[in-house]
């Protein structure tokens, strides 16, 4: 799996889970993909618009003259936070964005309750290139055109596989990035994978958390739980003061309501 700074790309996935709520993910998914295509190809804008030495207001007033009404806004909104965000090379800019897609093709299965066919349809046409070479070569050629793969996969995967399969086998096959094509498949059941271990944590506070208090108590979570935690935050001004998180059953107050509410049990005990 390819590195990328985890605080960069904590910022564009909390963008992602908040736009997420709302939009087509199929469509999304198709849309990061195009995106990351484009920074892949143009070479200049990838590098403009990754540079860490460049003012973040800067790189989003020419991604938005760039990208405004030619992708939804969902799309729009999380290749903002990406420009946004400091990457160690140019090359992560879009690897993250591509790595963003593959998570909205794998909520897209989430909500159809097709995740378990998905990750197992990736792997098993892992196993069908292995054993079929020509295929492979077909769909690893550079020479055959993209139409002319996309057409195969239809052929193949058309009404046999989940919508979100297509997609992300279609994306290995077109776009492969540098990779090989069983890499590609790999890093994208990986996602996939993680997609089904992510735990969501819903936080009560007074007031807004700022972005630093997210990810701190983001990292907090993750290092409790061993994995992530995506963190839904609920603004309720009853609980007067601190907040509280609900992980699954686990519950952790930390909130002057809930201390109230404590010293009331113990005089009422």
């Amino acid at each position: 799996m390819r590195g990328l700074s985890r605080t960069a790309l904590t910022e564009v996935e909390e963008r992602f889970n908040t736009a997420a709520a709302t939009a087509d993910l199929g469509a999304l998914a198709e849309e990061l993909f195009a995106v990351a295509d484009l920074f892949d190809r143009e070479h200049g804008l990838r590098r403009g618009l990754s540079d860490p030495s460049r003012p973040a207001e800067q790189k989003e007033s020419v991604l938005r003259s760039l990208l405004q009404g030619k992708v939804g806004d969902a799309a729009l909104e999380i290749a903002v936070a990406a420009v946004r965000a400091k990457w160690s090379k140019a090359g992560d800019l879009p690897d993250a964005l591509e790595r963003i897609g593959v998570m909205s093709a794998a909520a897209e299965a989430e909500s159809d309750r097709r995740l378990d066919d998905v990750e197992d349809e990736l792997f098993r046409f892992g196993r069908i290139l292995a054993a079929n070479p020509e295929l492979r070569r077909a769909l690893s050629d550079p020479a055959v055109p993209a139409e002319r793969k996309r057409d195969l996969l239809a052929t193949l995967l058309g009404g046999k596989a989940a919508p979100s399969t297509v997609r992300l086998v279609t994306q290995a096959v077109v776009h492969p990035r540098g990779r090989s094509l069983e890499t590609a498949l790999e890093e994208f059941g990986w996602i996939v994978a993680r997609a089904r271990e992510r735990l969501v944590g819903v936080v009560r506070s007074a007031v807004p958390l700022s972005q630093q208090q997210k990810q701190r108590l983001a990292a907090w979570l993750r290092t409790t739980y061993g994995r992530d935690v995506h963190l839904n935050v609920e603004v309720d001004p009853e609980v007067l003061g601190g907040f509280s998180v609900r992980v699954g059953d686990d519950y952790i107050d930390t909130t002057i309501a809930g201390r109230i509410e404590e010293v009331r049990r113990r005089l009422a005990g």
